[in-house]
């Protein structure tokens, strides 16, 4: 499979492609067992990347780089290198691990509070037989070794990093060298998600492009994080 056309939105390359197109790109990664990895920004990574260096260096070293936003697609389009669709990359993890179940692959979950990735775990399982969790450790870890090691015995097709962003993005680059493991998703908040302690906003919602709205209706204390959407647009207006 080629390398998918790369549109730039403020400095980040994103892939030109759609869900099915991204997820075959992603099943091709993960067969390579090369531990490359997946991020899926949105425009609070946008405007993260534009003030740090190594978050940008990270981001920009990903195999697959995929639109989680609404506000990135409305970015690209208004600079006239319109993307093909949203992928939100929980949806995107969703849909490998569907094809992941039809072949026993192996899932390990690292990141969130101590317990999440176990209960997320069980509840996955339960969600598509045949998926095999391989093992989990939470996101309150000091050394990277430790955990590096314990991911390396497990040896997973695909490795789910929870640890927030810049953080995972960055945690990825620099232990893809060392980690034996197929491929890696930068996946945020999944996994309090999938442990059912976080509700994903409503299908209308989410096809409207106002999931941000309703979990800033549920969580006000994002309201800080939720002002880089406004910052983002003036800075493609300001592009344009």
């Amino acid at each position: 499979m080629s390398a998918p056309e790369k549109i730039d939105v403020l400095g980040v390359g994103f892939d030109n492609l759609d869900m099915d197109e991204a997820v075959e790109r992603g099943w091709a990664l993960m067969k390579k067992h090369r531990a490359a990895y997946v991020v899926t920004p949105n425009p609070e990574i946008v405007m993260v990347c534009r003030e740090d260096p190594e978050a940008a260096r990270a981001v920009a070293g990903a195999a697959l780089t995929i639109p989680d936003g609404i506000g990135v697609i409305y970015g690209a389009k208004l600079l006239r290198t319109p993307l093909k669709e949203k992928i939100p990359g929980i949806d995107f993890t969703c849909r490998l691990f569907e094809r992941m179940a039809g072949e026993g692959k192996r899932v390990f979950l690292l990141g969130s509070k101590p317990g999440v990735a176990e209960q997320a775990a069980q509840r996955l399982a339960a969600a598509y037989p045949g998926l095999v969790f391989a093992g989990t450790n939470d996101g309150y870890f000091q050394d990277d070794g430790p955990v590096v090691e314990k991911i390396n015995a497990a040896a997973p097709d695909l490795l789910l990093v929870c640890l927030g962003a810049p953080k995972q993005e960055k945690w990825m680059r620099r232990n893809a060298p060392r980690l034996d493991v197929g491929l890696m998703i930068g996946a945020g908040g999944s996994l309090d998600v999938f442990a059912g302690n976080v509700e994903r906003a409503p299908e209308r919602w989410q096809k409207l492009g106002l999931e941000w709205l309703y979990r800033l209706a549920k969580e006000p204390k994002r309201i800080g994080r939720m002002m880089k959407l406004p910052q983002f647009l003036l800075c493609v207006m300001f592009r344009k």
